[in-house]
């Protein structure tokens, strides 16, 4: 029963999933343990057309990348690749973009201030967050061992960077353009979507599939509190 099982589990589990919760603003992957059911009922939204909108990606077919069933070096290198990589091209630009923004139209009441100083704290702490990944977390992973010390703050500066996400949306009054918004404005909101849907996706997979200690191929069964590293 859908209703039953979390989002996070749903997210990585049927193709298109996290794009119905984009749609929905349900949160998929700091609130990934929630129930779909208990999350539209606490957002009070219409049961039936979330359902029947997850039921037909299901009646799709799946995509060929299944990363619940591939080895963690390759969904290690994927996240690498996809994620991290586009992180440090969007954020300097969106500051740049904010900042245009704030200067302009300081004046306006729709104007997002704070906007670009927040995005530059996201950007330092997720350099920061990337690079333990990249340097510590991975090359573990990918020999096999298991580091739960690691592993633990990872999954909390997640939640940080969630609440991030969530300011984010407050400052930027959930990327809504008023009329007659010019084009560094608009660019701005729709790279900060962007960047809300890829770092999402970014935390997903690393939450409910590389950060989880399932027997996939490519783990081994070594455990390491990661403080003999």
């Amino acid at each position: 029963m859908l209703l039953e099982q979390p989002l996070g589990q749903l997210a990585t589990r049927i193709a298109g999933a996290t794009a119905v919760f984009h749609q929905f603003k349900l949160d998929f992957c700091c609130g990934g343990q929630q129930s779909l059911g208990a999350a539209i009922a606490k957002r009070g939204l219409n049961q039936q057309e979330v359902l029947a909108a997850l039921e037909k990606l299901q009646r799709q077919p799946q995509p060929a990348v299944d990363w619940h069933s591939e080895p963690t070096a390759k969904l290690a290198e994927y996240v690498l690749n996809r994620f991290h990589q586009r992180h440090r091209e969007q954020l300097p630009e969106l500051i740049r973009l904010a900042r245009r923004v704030e200067t302009v139209h300081s004046d306006s009441p729709h104007c997002p201030h704070g906007l670009a100083n927040h995005l530059a704290e996201m950007q330092q702490e997720l350099e920061s967050h990337m690079l333990k990944e990249e340097q510590i977390l991975f090359p573990m992973l990918v020999r096999g061992v298991y580091p739960y010390g690691p592993i633990s703050v990872m999954l909390e500066e997640h939640q940080e960077h969630g609440e991030a996400l969530r300011k984010l949306d407050e400052l930027s009054f959930g990327q809504q353009l008023h009329p007659g918004a010019c084009n560094t404005w608009t660019a701005l909101y729709l790279g900060l979507r962007e960047l809300k849907e890829d770092l999402m996706q970014h935390i997903l997979l690393e939450n409910e599939i590389l950060f989880v200690e399932p027997k996939r191929p490519g783990h081994g069964d070594q455990h390491c509190c990661g403080s003999c590293q």
